[in-house]
């Protein structure tokens, strides 16, 4: 995994400032919508794990509903922000934390499976999915859900070109993997769905659902007029429209797979 502990930890400041941004909040707001669609109603609360779920911005909201949720992260200072954060909503009871790297899991973690496992802050450091895909799917129980995010190889020619206006770099950039995670100054690998897809359907998963994450916001270059609430909430809703139609989703800043890992037959 590119970066240390060190590099998150030192970046919280900065990490915070983006989550409030508006494409910050758009990111998981976008996210959390794409995975109720495939969470039960009522019922039993659910055992979650989130790897790589630096300070709960997935998972506390998740344990705010009732659900029972891990959050593993190598990052001493992101774990602990997800605490806090846990206690400000009423949760704290309902999240526990594990610092640990996701690919050397302590064995209390591997013993029992989990309803749910996300992924969504890992792929980009990783040269390739497959790691972080077989990783993660022996964690899922039978019948279980596996959400993926990573940022998404195609967004970035058409950002260059539109809102860059540099069609010379967004040429350059079609067969590019490269990319940096600007807010940690870190190094990172551009996926795109398809890989991704094509590794869960090798290992059995389906039905594999893609969703897309600011298919258009990032296009947009007056980053004030996003902060205004009447122009954000009609930005949300377009983007929620938006999230599981192509070919939108296929040119989003970031792509979401919600896999459905198979079961008893």
């Amino acid at each position: 995994m590119t970066g240390s502990p060190s590099t998150f930890d030192d970046a919280m400041e900065a990490w915070r400032d983006w989550q409030a941004s508006p494409w910050g909040r758009l990111r998981y707001t976008l996210a959390a919508h794409n995975l109720a669609r495939h969470l039960p109603e009522g019922g039993r609360p659910l055992r979650v794990l989130d790897l790589a779920g630096a300070d709960g911005g997935d998972a506390v909201p998740l344990a705010a509903r009732g659900h029972h949720v891990t959050v593993v992260d190598f990052s001493p200072g992101m774990l602990a922000a997800a605490r806090e954060r846990a206690r400000a909503a009423g949760a704290a009871d309902r999240l526990a934390t594990v610092e640990a790297d996701v690919f050397a899991l302590p064995a209390t973690l591997t013993r029992d499976a989990f309803d749910l496992v996300i992924c969504h802050n890992l792929l980009q450091y990783q040269r390739t999915v497959r790691p972080a895909v077989a990783a993660a799917l022996p964690l899922v129980r039978p019948g279980g859900l596996l959400s993926l995010m990573a940022v998404n190889r195609h967004s970035v020619p058409p950002a260059l070109a539109v809102r860059d206006l540099d069609p010379a770099a967004a040429l350059a950039a079609l067969d590019e993997r490269r990319g940096t995670a600007f807010t940690f100054d870190a190094e990172i690998t551009l996926h795109t769905a398809e890989e991704a897809v094509a590794e869960l359907d090798a290992r059995g998963c389906g039905p594999v659902h893609h969703y897309g994450i600011r298919s258009v916001a990032d296009h947009i270059t007056d980053e004030e007029r996003k902060r205004e609430p009447g122009f954000y909430a009609a930005l949300e809703a377009l983007e929620l429209a938006l999230s599981d139609r192509a070919p939108y989703r296929s040119v989003a800043r970031l792509f979401q797979l919600v896999a459905e890992v198979p079961g008893p037959r």
